[in-house]
């Protein structure tokens, strides 16, 4: 049987990226103390893999396919095939950034000042890469975690990553300047892509992923509607495409049927009710194909 190989990011993206496999149809079952995830799918065995060593074990064909942040496959270096870019993190939709921070009293204000300066930091690589095109020398040391407490004695400022930056100001860290941001990929071995059945089966969880984070936030609205009051309901809705409309048997009521952001169901019920709409249903979706 021909299986792929899939590695799934272990730390801060696990959760979430289980959460969004089982929505597009996949149950991921992790046990505490292996790093072998059981999927029910007979033909995918998954392992969970730091994300900072994903792009390098499929770069080497240890793993046919993975997932992991753009910031890796930099880092690395790897030569891997970028599948689709996934945009979810661990709290939400917004890109991760890799920032240069440093203390609030700190007289570094910019890049600039940080010539001869010393910087902690787990992606030696991009900093390195960063300085160097803000023509700055700065000594660039490998942080073993606890990243954000190094300032201002054991290194003059930090390059770390955030998502929301409650934990660098929870340390009384100011940031100067992103470095970089980054999202989720799918990515696959280059020889795993020549591959028929391993394409087709990458290219498929790439299509279901995304129609997850499609659907993500939004909300399916159905409503009755006179047919008198059509064209006054459609006008107010901010719809995906076109809502679909269709006649009710022997009646002169139509069945309206649309896709809209869950933040603005709020906001358009009390005046779709008032422009004559009736039975007014709002449902989750699951996937959203485009």
């Amino acid at each position: 049987m021909n299986i792929l190989q899939l590695g799934i990011p272990k730390g801060s993206l696990q959760n979430s990226t289980i959460d969004i496999f089982s929505k597009a149809g996949y149950q991921i079952n992790v046990s505490s103390r292996n790093y072998y995830p059981v999927i029910d799918d007979d033909e995918i065995e998954c392992m969970l893999i730091r994300a900072q060593e994903m792009a390098r074990y499929v770069e080497e064909g240890i793993l046919d396919a993975g997932l992991t942040g753009h910031d890796w496959i930099r880092e690395t270096d790897s030569d891997v095939q970028e599948v689709a870019e996934l945009v979810y993190g661990k709290v939400g939709k917004k890109p991760l950034r890799w920032v240069l921070a440093v203390p609030e009293n700190s007289e570094i204000k910019s890049v600039k000042d940080l010539e001869g300066k010393r910087i902690a930091t787990e992606v030696i690589n991009l900093t390195k890469n960063y300085l160097k095109q803000h023509g700055v020398n700065a000594s660039v040391e490998f942080s073993w975690g606890a990243t954000e407490v190094k300032p201002p004695r054991l290194a003059d400022a930090i390059v770390e990553i955030t998502e929301t930056g409650s934990s660098l100001r929870a340390n009384n860290l100011r940031i100067i300047d992103v470095v970089c941001t980054s999202n989720t990929w799918l990515i696959a071995n280059k020889n795993a892509w020549k591959d028929s059945f391993k394409r087709e089966k990458i290219e498929y969880l790439a299509l279901l992923l995304q129609s997850v984070l499609a659907a993500n936030n939004r909300v399916g609205l159905m409503m009755n509607i006179h047919k008198d009051k059509v064209n006054d309901i459609i006008k107010i809705l901010p719809a995906l495409n076109k809502p679909t409309v269709s006649t009710l048997i022997d009646s002169d009521w139509f069945a309206l049927n649309t896709v809209v952001e869950e933040k603005i169901v709020r906001k358009i019920i009390p005046e779709l009710l008032r422009k004559g709409a009736e039975g007014i249903i709002e449902y989750p979706l699951n996937k959203l194909v485009e």
